[in-house]
C-alpha cells in the first residue's frame, strides 16, 4: 500500500463517507475506502446483531449506565436504523453557509423515501396513531428510506439488519462504488492522518495486526460520531471529541388486550414536537430486546407481554457536554433539564397509551443513539467539510454544529453529496 496513491481515501462507509464514495467513482475518481468493520452477509439474526453490539465495540456506556449504540460494520449504523428519513435541517445549515438543497433533491430521485404503505405499517402502529390523534395530536406516517416491494409485513428484523434487500442503507451506495472501480479494505482500523506540512497525504491504519499506509489527494474521515474525532485528535487536532450530543431516548410501554402483534417496522408512525425538543413515534422492538429493556427496570411481570404490548419511543434534542476520551469511551452525564423533557415525553405517551386501552405502564432505562457533533462545522470545521488541515475533510453525524435530536441518515447522504461536488471542483 504504501506506493499507491488515490485521489481520495475514505475512512468509513456509513451515509456520509459511502455517498461520498458512490459520487467520486461515478467520476472516475480513484477512492479507496477503508472500513473498520468486516462485511457480512447481513441475515437478520439476534446472534449476528448481537456480535456487533458487543460491549466496548458496537456499545458502550456512561455515567448512570446509560448505553450508547453504533455500528462498526460496512455500511455502519445504517444496517441496523430504522430508516426514517426526516427531512435535513436546510435552515439551520445555512447559518453555517451550506445549501443541501440540491442535494436533498437530488436524494428524493435516487433514494425510496416514502411512508410505509397501509399494508406494511404494523397493528401496534395502527393503534398508537389512532389514539394519539384522538387526543388531537397531528400524528402520522414517517417517510422512510425503504424499497417497499421488496419490504414483508409481520417481520421484525429491521433492528437486526435486513436480509431481503428492503431497507436501503450505507453499504448499498459503498457496493456501488467498488462496482465503478472503488477498492475496498474491510477490518482496517485508521490511526491517524499522515501530514506534509499543513497538508493531509494519507493514513496509517492497521490490519490483521500490521501497520500499513495509504496515500491520496484528499482525505476523508467518515468513521463516526466517536471514531472520527478519536482519530482527528490522534492527528494534532485536540479539540475534537468535546461537547456533543447523543440523542438519549426512552421506550414507554404498556399492554392491550385486544391488539396482537410484536414483528413490525418501527418508527412507522409519529411526530415532532419541537416545541418540546422531543420526537414521539411507534417503537414495536423484536421479543428479545424488549425483554432486555423490560428487565433492566425489573418490570419482571411484564417479560412475556411483548406481543400484546404498545412501545412509544420518546427521542430528544439533548444539551451538548460531556467529552470522549482518548480510548473511545463516552463521557457525558444525562442533564436535568434534558431527563426533564424526557419526563414530560414520557407523561404524553402515558396518556396516549391509556387512551389506546393500554395497562402496566412504564418505562425503559435510557439509552442514547447516533453521537454526532464532536467535530463541528463552524468550530473545527468550514462550510466545505474541511478542517484546519489542508485536503483533510469530515463527513459524517460529528459534523452537525448543533443539538440534534433526529435521525441523521437524511442530511449525512445530501451532505455527502456536497463534499464530492467540492472535492471535484476543487481539482
Amino acid at each position: 500500500m504504501n506506493t499507491h496513491e488515490f485521489d481520495a481515501i475514505i475512512v468509513g462507509t456509513g451515509p456520509g463517507g459511502a455517498t461520498v464514495a458512490r459520487e467520486l467513482s461515478k467520476k472516475k475518481k480513484k477512492v479507496l475506502m477503508l472500513e473498520r468493520g468486516s462485511d457480512p452477509t447481513i441475515k437478520g439474526t439476534y446472534l449476528q446483531a448481537a456480535s456487533m453490539f458487543m460491549p466496548g465495540k458496537g456499545t458502550l456506556f456512561t455515567y448512570g449506565g446509560l448505553a450508547m449504540v453504533r455500528g462498526i460494520t460496512m455500511g455502519g449504523s445504517s444496517i441496523f436504523y430504522y430508516a426514517t428519513a426526516f427531512p435535513p435541517p436546510v435552515a439551520m445549515l445555512k447559518k453555517y453557509g451550506i445549501d443541501i438543497t440540491k442535494e436533498i433533491e437530488e436524494c428524493k430521485k435516487e433514494l425510496p423515501i416514502a411512508p410505509l404503505k397501509d399494508e406494511l405499517i404494523g397493528p401496534m402502529a395502527h393503534r398508537i396513531m389512532q389514539s394519539a390523534r384522538e387526543l388531537g395530536y397531528p400524528w402520522d406516517k414517517l417517510p422512510k428510506f425503504v424499497f417497499q416491494d421488496k419490504c414483508r409485513a409481520n417481520c421484525d428484523k429491521c433492528n437486526l439488519g435486513c436480509p431481503y434487500g428492503a431497507k436501503f442503507n450505507a453499504r448499498m451506495w459503498a457496493e456501488e462504488a467498488v462496482t465503478m472501480g472503488a477498492s475496498l479494505i474491510v477490518n482496517a482500523k485508521v490511526e491517524r492522518v499522515l501530514f506534509d506540512g499543513r497538508r493531509a497525504v494519507g493514513v496509517e491504519f492497521i490490519k490483521k495486526g500490521k501497520k500499513e499506509k495509504a496515500y491520496a489527494n484528499d482525505i476523508i474521515i467518515a468513521a463516526g460520531g466517536i471514531g472520527s474525532p478519536i482519530i482527528l485528535r490522534n492527528s494534532g487536532l485536540k479539540g475534537a471529541g468535546f461537547d456533543y450530543f447523543f440523542d438519549p431516548l426512552i421506550c414507554v410501554m404498556g399492554t392491550v388486550k385486544d391488539v396482537k402483534g410484536g414483528r413490525e417496522f418501527p418508527m412507522a408512525t409519529g411526530h415532532q414536537f419541537v416545541e418540546d425538543g422531543y420526537v414521539m413515534t411507534d417503537m414495536t422492538i423484536p421479543q428479545l430486546l424488549y425483554q432486555a429493556f423490560t428487565a433492566e427496570v425489573l418490570r419482571f411481570d411484564r417479560l412475556f407481554s411483548h406481543s400484546r404490548t404498545l412501545q412509544i419511543m420518546i427521542k430528544e434534542k439533548d444539551s451538548l457536554g460531556g467529552y470522549l476520551t482518548n480510548k473511545e469511551g463516552v463521557r457525558k452525564r444525562l442533564a436535568f433539564d434534558d431527563k426533564k423533557k424526557l419526563m414530560h415525553g414520557y407523561e404524553r405517551a402515558k396518556n396516549i397509551l391509556k387512551n389506546a386501552g393500554a395497562k402496566h405502564i412504564y418505562k425503559s432505562w435510557y439509552i442514547a443513539a447516533h453521537p454526532g457533533g464532536t467535530v463541528k462545522i463552524g468550530h473545527l470545521l468550514d462550510k466545505n467539510l474541511q478542517t484546519e488541515k489542508e485536503h483533510l475533510y469530515v463527513c459524517d453525524c460529528s459534523v452537525i454544529p448543533e443539538a440534534w435530536g433526529l435521525p441523521p441518515a437524511f442530511t449525512l447522504y445530501s451532505l455527502g453529496k456536497r463534499l464530492a461536488k467540492h472535492l471535484i471542483k476543487s481539482k
